[in-house]
């Protein structure tokens, strides 16, 4: 069978989760990407996947490509920025696939909460800033609630998000990102207080399951930088039915689902819907943890195979995942070597995301990361020893 995955930069979750997966399940794969240099980069002696360039950011362009060959069995990507192109092309080839318009709704955080307030769903107060207009013109005319949020209105991993005080703040702001994103729409919201949670949802739209999810450690305001993410086997059931009945409202089931909300006095509110696996290697670390052929399920759903109906409960384990990140500017002088270690029962593994020599700047987003330490044991304070002595023994050095 043919599977046609849509991605632009080579990520871990394709490179390491459905790529492996597709082979193990004997599929036939092309890669449509804008980027296929870097794919050949990463894939080095693997040839098993063909790797064609396309402007996957174009439906069309898509649809142009997968027709001039074989038809597709399946259309499939991870990416945030192209759920929708991959749904329009597997909709106009009759293929299994996420319906575009929740994909739209998903991506879209505008959107997002329009169609929250429109079912009934949750109220969240929100206002978008259009790109083609001076963010101050738009801001001058808003009783904006304080604190609140500026940040791309289809941005992802906490790019350009940040919490603003005052108008003052919220202007400064406004015209920061705007610099660095000319052509983009922005939202402000208000502030949801509480804390931040995950939650992982697996469907093939008839059954959906829930796979749990995670705690999020989050940096220092004004940014959001995720600095770990601790795995909640399940969430209070009210919890849980409250997040499900806001994507229910949004059309999401299909597939893959990585939503994450804020749980405040009991009330659970969306942050963002990201229509896809988590990433950054959680969804490496869910797989082992539960012992699931996660991958596989997911790329199946997309093949048109109904989900067991009842899936193995999680183990009893603890696990985390810890992501060193940049304080500065500058470039990476030294930095720990990959490794894969097992202490007091916890299997710890850690991948450097940035290679000593690189030079950046600040982002002030999960773009800073340094690295992600993977860990997996009996118990969370087993776990914690296990990961801090990992880290106190290991130095990241950025030289300005």
């Amino acid at each position: 069978m043919r599977l046609h995955v849509l991605a632009l930069n080579p990520t871990d979750s394709v490179t390491e989760g459905f790529l492996p997966a597709a082979r193990r399940l004997g599929l036939d794969v092309t890669l449509l990407t804008d980027q296929p240099a870097a794919h050949r980069a990463a894939y080095g002696a693997d040839t098993s996947v063909r790797i064609q360039e396309c402007d996957v950011r174009d439906f069309r362009a898509v649809v142009s490509r997968l027709s001039a060959g074989r038809p597709p069995d399946a259309v499939f990507t991870n990416s945030d920025h192209l759920q929708v192109q991959a749904a329009l092309a597997a909709d106009y080839f009759g293929l299994p696939g996420k319906d575009w318009r929740a994909a739209l709704r998903c991506k879209d955080k505008a959107e997002t909460r329009r169609r929250l307030a429109a079912t009934g769903a949750d109220t969240v107060w929100s206002a978008e800033l259009p790109a083609d207009r001076d963010p101050a013109d738009t801001l001058a005319g808003l009783d904006v609630p304080f604190p609140c949020v500026i940040k791309p209105r289809e941005g992802v991993a906490s790019e350009d998000v940040v919490r603003a005080e005052d108008p003052a703040d919220l202007a400064a702001r406004a015209k920061e990102i705007r610099a660095n994103r000319p052509g983009d729409a922005l939202v402000v919201e208000e502030f949801l207080p509480g804390e931040l949670l995950t939650l992982e949802t697996l469907g093939d739209g008839t059954v959906r399951h829930v796979l749990g999810g995670f705690r999020t450690t989050l940096s220092p305001p004004p940014y959001f930088i995720e600095e770990r993410l601790t795995f909640v086997p399940a969430h209070p059931a009210p919890v849980v039915a409250q997040v499900l009945a806001q994507l229910d409202a949004l059309g999401v089931g299909f597939g893959a689902c990585h939503t994450e909300f804020v749980l405040h006095e009991g009330r659970a509110r969306i942050i963002e819907v990201n229509y896809r696996a988590i990433g950054d290697q959680c969804d490496l670390l869910l797989a082992e943890l539960l012992g699931l052929p996660l991958f596989e399920y997911i790329l199946r759903t997309h093949l048109g195979e109904a989900l067991p109906a009842v899936l193995p409960a999680a183990t009893g384990r603890a696990a985390r995942l810890d992501y060193p990140y940049a304080r500065q500017a500058g470039t990476l002088t030294a930095a720990p070597d990959p490794a894969d270690l097992t202490v007091d029962g916890v299997r710890l593994a850690y991948r450097p995301l940035r290679a000593v020599g690189e030079r950046h700047p600040l982002h002030r987003t999960n773009r800073d990361l340094l690295g992600v330490v993977r860990a997996i044991g009996p118990d969370d304070d087993t776990v914690e020893r296990a990961v801090t002595s990992f880290l106190a023994g290991r130095t990241w050095e950025i030289t300005p």
